[in-house]
C-alpha cells in the first residue's frame, strides 16, 4: 500500500511500491483507453488471478485504475476491463536551456497537459534562476487549474475512491508521448494567454495553459518552503538541463560555458522553494528516459544538438549515466588535434566543431562533424540506433539525417557490418524530464 500523504489527504503515489504492482501499472498504462482485464494481466505478469485481484483492489481503493467495461469471454461471463486513472497523479517537466526554459505538466498516461515557454539567462545566477524556475512551474499549474473543468470519471466508477485531489477531464482523448490536441487559453484577441510575468532571468513568451487538474498557488520567497496545496495530484518535478551534474544528489558541476555553477544544489534549492519532490538529471539522459518509456527498446543514443551537444545513452533498455553520471559527455569527445578552442576547455571538441560550423550556415558540414562523432560512438558501443534532437537539429532535420546517414553507411561498407540505422527523435527533453517523476511508480529504477 501506497502510504497516506498527511499534507493533502491523499494517497502518496511516491512511495515504495512492490515490483508485482508496479508490473501492474506499467501494463494497465501501456493498455490505454481500451483496458486490460485481470486474467490478461496475471498472463502477462505471471502472478496468480488472486494477487492479481489483491493489487487491483488496492489501485482502485487509491484511485489509480478503474473499471472500464466488460470483454466478450471465449466462455463464461465477460471480463471485466480496468484502466488507468490519467489524471490521478501529474509530474511537471522542465527543460533548463542556457537561453530559454519550457516547462509542461504531464499526467500518468504520458499526457502533456499544460506547457509554458520563456527566454532565460542560464548566466543571471542561481537565485535569480531559481526564482523564476519556480515561478513558471507556479504559473504553469495556475493556468492548469484556471483552464481545467469537468472531473475524471474515477470517482463513480470506483465507487468513490478517492483520488488524491481533483482529478482532470481527458483532453481531447490524447495519450501518449509529446504534445496533444489539447486547446490553449487564449485572449479576447485569440492570442495565447500569458501568466503573470516572471521574476528574475525570466522573460515569458508565448506561453500556453491547457486542462489540467487543480493548479499551483503563488510563489514564496527563496528561501522558505512554498508548497502547492491547490495541485495535490502533483507528484513532483523533474528538472533537464546541460550537465555534467551530479544526478544522484541532485547537485550541479562546471556547467559547460557556466562555470560559477559548480557545486549548485540545485534540486534542494527547488525542492525548497516548491515544497514538492524534484528529480534532477542532464538533458540528454532526461530525453532519452523519456523516448525509453515511450517504447524505444534495445541500445540507442540519442544525440542532442542544441545551444550545446550531449548524448543520452540507453543501453539494454535502461539510461547509462555512468559511476559519476557523467556518461554522454558526448560533444567533448575530441576529434581535430590543436583545433579551435571549446567552452569545456579542450580543444576541437565535436560540439565547437558543429556550433562554428551551424553559425557560419554550413549545415552540411555539421552534419558530417555529428556523424564522425555518431560513427565513435557506434563502434565504442555497438547500439542498434541513433536518435537526432535538439532545437538545432529541429531546424533542418532532413539535412542532420542526411550528413549523419551518409558517414555511417560509409563506416558500414568500410567494416562490412550493417548500417545503423538514424531516425529524427519523436520526444522532448521537458517530457523526458517528467518521466524522472513518474517512471519509478511504472517500475522504472533507471530514472
Amino acid at each position: 500500500m501506497a502510504r497516506v500523504n498527511r499534507t493533502n489527504g491523499g494517497t502518496d503515489l511516491l512511495a515504495p511500491r512492490s515490483r508485482n504492482t508496479a508490473l501492474v501499472l506499467d501494463l494497465l498504462r501501456a493498455a490505454g483507453a481500451g483496458g486490460i482485464s485481470r486474467l490478461e494481466l496475471a498472463e502477462r505478469t505471471g502472478l496468480t488471478p488472486q494477487a492479481v485481484s489483491k493489487i487491483t483492489g488496492r489501485l482502485r481503493e487509491e484511485g489509480l485504475a478503474v473499471e472500464a467495461g466488460h470483454r466478450a469471454s471465449t466462455g463464461g461471463k465477460p471480463r471485466t476491463v480496468l484502466r488507468l486513472v490519467p489524471g490521478a497523479g501529474h509530474a511537471v517537466g522542465v527543460h533548463l536551456d542556457r537561453d530559454a526554459l519550457r516547462a509542461v505538466l504531464v499526467d500518468l498516461a504520458g499526457t502533456v497537459v499544460g506547457e509554458r515557454r520563456a527566454a532565460l539567462d542560464l548566466g543571471a545566477g542561481a537565485e535569480a534562476v531559481v526564482s523564476a524556475v519556480a515561478g513558471e512551474i507556479e504559473a504553469l499549474a495556475r493556468g492548469a487549474r484556471a483552464g481545467g473543468g469537468g472531473a475524471e470519471d474515477a470517482g463513480s466508477g470506483a465507487g468513490g475512491d478517492g483520488l488524491p485531489g481533483p482529478a482532470s477531464a481527458p483532453v481531447n482523448g490524447a495519450r501518449g508521448r509529446g504534445r496533444t490536441g489539447a486547446p490553449s487559453t487564449v485572449g479576447s484577441n485569440g492570442s495565447a494567454a500569458t501568466g503573470p510575468a516572471a521574476r528574475g532571468a525570466v522573460a515569458p513568451q508565448a506561453s500556453t495553459s491547457r486542462p489540467a487538474a487543480g493548479a499551483p498557488p503563488a510563489p514564496a520567497p527563496l528561501p522558505t518552503v512554498a508548497s502547492l496545496p491547490s495541485l495535490p495530484s502533483l507528484l513532483g518535478v523533474g528538472v533537464a538541463l546541460p550537465g555534467p551534474l551530479d544526478h544522484t544528489r541532485g547537485v550541479l558541476h562546471r556547467v559547460t560555458g557556466f562555470p560559477e555553477w559548480d557545486g549548485f544544489p540545485l534540486r534542494d534549492a527547488l525542492a525548497r522553494r516548491l515544497g514538492v519532490p524534484v528529480a534532477v538529471d542532464k538533458d540528454t539522459n532526461a530525453a532519452a528516459l523519456g523516448l525509453a518509456v515511450a517504447g524505444e527498446r534495445g541500445s540507442f543514443a540519442y544525440l542532442h544538438l542544441g545551444t550545446g551537444l550531449g548524448a543520452g545513452l540507453v543501453i539494454g533498455g535502461a539510461v547509462h549515466r555512468g559511476a559519476r553520471t557523467g556518461a554522454g559527455e558526448f560533444g567533448h569527445q575530441v576529434v581535430q588535434l590543436d583545433g579551435p578552442p571549446c567552452g569545456c576547455g579542450d580543444r576541437g571538441c565535436v560540439e565547437a566543431l558543429c556550433l562554428a560550423a551551424v553559425a557560419r550556415g554550413d549545415l552540411d558540414e555539421a552534419a558530417r562533424v555529428l556523424g564522425i562523432a555518431a560513427g565513435n560512438l557506434v563502434a565504442l558501443l555497438d547500439i542498434d540506433l541513433v536518435l537526432l534532437g535538439g532545437r538545432t537539429v529541429d531546424t533542418a532535420p532532413d539535412a542532420f539525417l542526411r550528413g549523419v546517414e551518409a558517414v555511417l553507411d560509409e563506416r558500414a561498407r568500410r567494416t562490412g557490418e550493417e548500417t545503423v540505422p538514424v531516425r529524427a527523435a519523436a520526444g522532448e527533453v521537458a517530457e523526458g524530464a517528467a518521466q524522472l517523476v513518474l517512471a519509478p511508480l511504472f517500475g522504472r529504477s533507471d530514472a
